[in-house]
């Protein structure tokens, strides 16, 4: 296995048949909280290189097309997806992951819009574009 597809594939949660993607965000969220709670800028931190790591990996991986086991974008988009949380709870967590799971299943709007791009940059857009959105909500409703 090269390092890109270690990367592309989560570290091995991609190749868990049919629920890799869910997986992938539940994992991300438990790391997620972890780096939030060590502290306020390693979640920041985190992100970008998941990024810029992510769309290399799947480039150097030849997975432009989104195969089911390309997991990297998930934890991006679901740490994207934290940065709504003015802080860590239990509920908020739950929050962030069904949020960003949904708009990342239904590929609405501007989601959808990344995904059909089938290269490597909107392999990782659609779900930068759903944690934003779920980020978003998050603050709105933490602010009503």
């Amino acid at each position: 296995m090269t390092p890109a597809r270690l990367i592309a594939g989560g570290f091995g949660i991609g190749w868990v048949p049919m629920i890799s993607g869910t997986l992938a965000s539940a994992i991300a969220t438990l790391i997620g909280i972890g780096l939030m709670l060590s502290s306020p800028y390693a979640l920041w931190a985190a992100i970008l290189p998941a990024v810029i790591g992510g769309v290399w990996a799947i480039r150097a991986a030849g997975a432009d097309d989104d195969p089911g086991w390309v997991v990297i974008d998930e934890f991006a988009g679901q740490w994207i997806a934290m940065l709504g949380l003015a802080r860590v709870t239990a509920l908020g967590a739950l929050a962030a992951f069904v949020l960003f799971r949904v708009l990342d299943i239904t590929k609405l709007g501007p989601v959808g819009w990344a995904d059909r791009r089938h290269d490597a940059v909107g392999v990782m857009a659609d779900d930068v574009i759903a944690g934003m959105i779920a980020a978003l909500v998050l603050w709105v409703a933490q602010r009503l």
